[in-house]
């Protein structure tokens, strides 16, 4: 005898006509309105970034009314040198990433493998921190680029000063220990009998269970660091070493400087439009990795 689960509504509420033909049409009006949210603005951003300035500003909503502009991709990448901040933002994220994978990884394994005695107490205090803005650590920061403890140097308008503070990432340490959890203890026991390091279980055990964990968090760090524009603004002060984020804003204020801002707000809707291409395409491509960090995570006992 097969036993169904019951759900809030019934099998017998289901047979009901308004419920039958009702809920379905709830359904796909939720989903229509979640598209809308989600897709909505990528396809404005689409639209716009093939638009003019008039255009967007007069008809926001209408579709080119002037026709469609595909010079705006090789005008913006020429005169808002797109090129040079899309190089620097690949850096930044893809330095950010290394930075991040090291130190997230090494503590979760101390927290969660090591386990010693102190471990619970730095796991709080870890978790505490997620609590706390982080404009209020963006001064300790500064002041710590400025002068580096110990080797008393300045690491400010270098790329370090955009890394080192990324890779402590109170929410990364809690995922890849979540994941290191995760793994059976009979395992890691058998290891250490087997007179394997903690180096050789970590190496050998941990890269080899845990690699949809390690995706996931260099996802979440790709885009934290794409997306970021504060912690750069602060870091980089030469035009040389600005990411995407802020190259766009410092040009779009010159534009508003020098009077050109109407003729010029379609190039800046168009480098946005370019700066989440990788984005999406990083997103397609490996989102059950993303999917996975949501959930549970790790690996079955």
């Amino acid at each position: 005898m097969s036993i169904s689960e019951r759900g809030i509504i019934s099998t017998a509420d289901r047979q009901r006509g308004l419920i039958r033909y009702g809920l379905p049409a709830i359904q796909v009006l939720i989903f229509v309105g979640v598209l809308v949210a989600g897709v909505g603005p990528l396809l404005w951003l689409l639209k716009s970034g093939v638009s003019t300035s008039q255009d967007i500003l007069s008809g926001p909503m209408q579709l080119w009314p002037s026709g469609i502009q595909l010079k705006n991709i090789p005008d913006a990448w020429n005169r808002v040198q797109i090129g040079a901040y899309l190089g620097n933002t690949a850096f930044i994220a893809i330095g950010s990433m290394i930075s991040t994978l090291f130190v997230c990884t090494t503590g979760a394994f101390v927290l969660s493998i090591l386990r010693p005695k102190w471990g619970p107490i730095i796991t709080g205090a870890v978790l505490a921190t997620l609590f706390l803005p982080g404009v209020i650590s963006l001064v300790p920061l500064y002041m710590t680029v400025l002068d580096m403890p110990l080797l008393h140097v300045s690491l400010q308008n270098t790329f370090w000063a955009v890394w080192l503070p990324s890779a402590a990432s109170a929410f990364n340490v809690l995922i890849m220990k979540r994941y290191f959890d995760s793994i059976p203890r009979e395992l890691i026991e058998a290891a250490r009998i087997d007179g394997a390091g903690e180096f050789r279980i970590f190496r050998q055990i941990a890269f080899r269970l845990l690699g949809p964990g390690f995706v996931t968090v260099l996802l979440f760090t790709f885009v934290a660091t794409w997306n970021n524009y504060f912690l750069p603004l602060v870091m980089l002060s030469e035009p040389k070493w600005y990411p995407l984020t802020v190259g766009l804003a410092q040009w779009n204020d010159q534009a508003n400087a020098s009077g050109g801002a109407t003729s010029a707000f379609n190039l800046v809707i168009t480098g946005a439009l370019i700066s989440v291409v990788p984005l999406i395409i990083a997103f397609v491509f490996l989102q059950r990795y993303w999917q996975s960090g949501l959930g549970t995570g790790g690996v079955k006992g």
